[in-house]
């Protein structure tokens, strides 16, 4: 029996669903984006210092995660494709959402000084996405896992078919608010043509263009990937900034950690390389987005360089590069991705098949807006918070996220093939910064 399976060992399953019955025949269309992300799922584990009291099921937390999704019909639905033309829809028919429960033979010190990334998937549940019969398959799945004395890490799984990050934060988030019997700060707003194919599209542009290309990218034999966590301090991130300050006066704490990273994988890989950045833009939209849509509000682009001005300028020029393409990034940018996606589309209107967005270049996802640490368990704020996502390939994925520390620190989870891993966490210039590393192993 591996170690893996040893520490982390499920025990129950059941089914929650929803307190009120959904109305009869609802259904929900995915939109062009969530067909996009099709091939990724997402994994986010919830870190809490608190012992669960021994009940039948889930207790408490059952009651208030009923309440919660009488307000989510499509998360307790099931996938179908619609006969009109073949693409992805919920059948809002209340199926329910697959719980499970285990133990984990480990303090949750232990485990947060001592597991790895690898291991830490086991705290969440999934299933391979079952392309040819989905009536039973629970895309949206919860394990609560129980450390030995006072720990419990809540897992989050879904398809990226589904929903991106924001909206899975905003969900759990919701629950924590119920089960405190609040008001949920940030409701679910459901409507898929919110972000479509415009009536005059425009398809001349370099976003365009970036997806045009990623869409026919040839992808490298898979190798074995590893996860580091690094957790930088705010003391830390402000004297960061203030050394670029002449070069980037308005550098933010992503375009610099963006900066430091992108730097220190290319020294692992021994070469340079460019950069695809992944941003939300719910709030970039001349017509705002809630926090609460459901559904996918991503976008990726690309930022690169000569390299003798990457060789010469170092860190403060990669920090200016990034911050001057992000501020430089217009809503038409956004809305020709979105056009480009949908002019792909099969005779019959049917979406083209998902291609890789993680992917195959090295991959950096701002997701320090993700209101991770505001979701409260019992008085409580999480300890740390992880986000996973599957079927990363390629040269990486750098994922910049908040800390529970409040202001500018933040927390930088890193998937590179194993050997480039190794040497991030020896790597001078972020081990000059003293980050505390979390589940990452030894």
């Amino acid at each position: 029996m591996s170690e893996t399976k040893r520490l982390v060992n499920v025990h129950s399953e059941l089914t929650v669903v929803s307190d009120t019955p959904v109305e009869r025949g609802k259904r929900y269309p995915l939109s062009i984006l969530d067909h996009a992300m099709g091939l990724h799922t997402l994994h986010i584990v919830f870190y809490y210092r608190y012992d669960r009291p021994e009940s039948d099921d889930l207790g408490r937390l059952r009651e208030s995660l009923s309440q919660l999704l009488t307000l989510y019909p499509p998360v307790t639905g099931r996938l179908r494709r619609r006969s009109e033309d073949g693409n992805w829809e919920v059948s809002c028919n209340d199926a329910g959402v697959r719980v499970l429960v285990s133990r984990v033979h480990s303090t949750l010190d232990e485990w947060l000084t001592s597991a790895d990334g690898s291991q830490e998937r086991d705290l969440t549940a999934w299933e391979d996405f079952p392309e040819e019969d989905t009536s039973t398959w629970s895309p949206f799945r919860i394990q609560l896992n129980d450390f030995e004395g006072e720990g419990l890490a809540i897992g989050l799984s879904f398809t990226h078919l589904y929903a991106d990050p924001t909206f899975c934060t905003t969900l759990f988030k919701s629950w924590t608010d119920v089960h405190r019997h609040l008001s949920i700060a940030y409701p679910p707003f459901f409507h898929p043509p919110a972000l479509r194919g415009r009536a005059s599209p425009n398809t001349n542009t370099k976003s365009a263009e970036y997806y045009a290309t990623k869409s026919k990218a040839q992808h490298p034999y898979p190798v074995k990937m590893s996860t580091v966590t690094f957790r930088f301090s705010e003391t830390i991130i402000k004297q960061c900034l203030s050394e670029v300050q002449t070069d980037c006066p308005d550098a933010t704490p992503f375009d610099i950690l963006a900066a430091l990273f992108w730097l220190s994988v290319m020294r692992a890989k021994n070469e340079n390389c460019k950069l695809s950045i992944c941003i939300d833009f719910r709030k970039l939209m001349h017509a705002p987005l809630p926090h609460g849509y459901f559904g996918n509000a991503l976008h990726f682009s690309m930022v690169s360089s000569e390299e003798n001005k990457m060789d010469e300028g170092g860190l403060a020029y990669l920090t200016g590069l990034v911050h001057q393409h992000l501020s430089s990034l217009e809503e038409e940018e956004l809305w020709s991705a979105i056009d480009w996606l949908e002019s792909e589309r099969e005779e019959g209107g049917k979406y083209a098949q998902p291609f890789r967005m993680y992917g195959p270049e090295l991959t950096c996802a701002n997701m320090e807006h993700v209101f991770a640490y505001a979701a409260i368990l019992e008085g409580m704020k999480p300890l740390h918070v992880s986000y996973h996502v599957g079927n990363v390939e390629g040269e990486g994925l750098i994922l910049v996220l908040p800390s529970p520390e409040e202001g500018l620190g933040r927390t930088v989870m890193v998937t590179l093939p194993e050997d480039q891993t190794n040497k991030l966490r020896k790597d001078p210039a972020i081990l000059s910064l003293e980050p505390t590393m979390l589940v990452s192993g030894s």
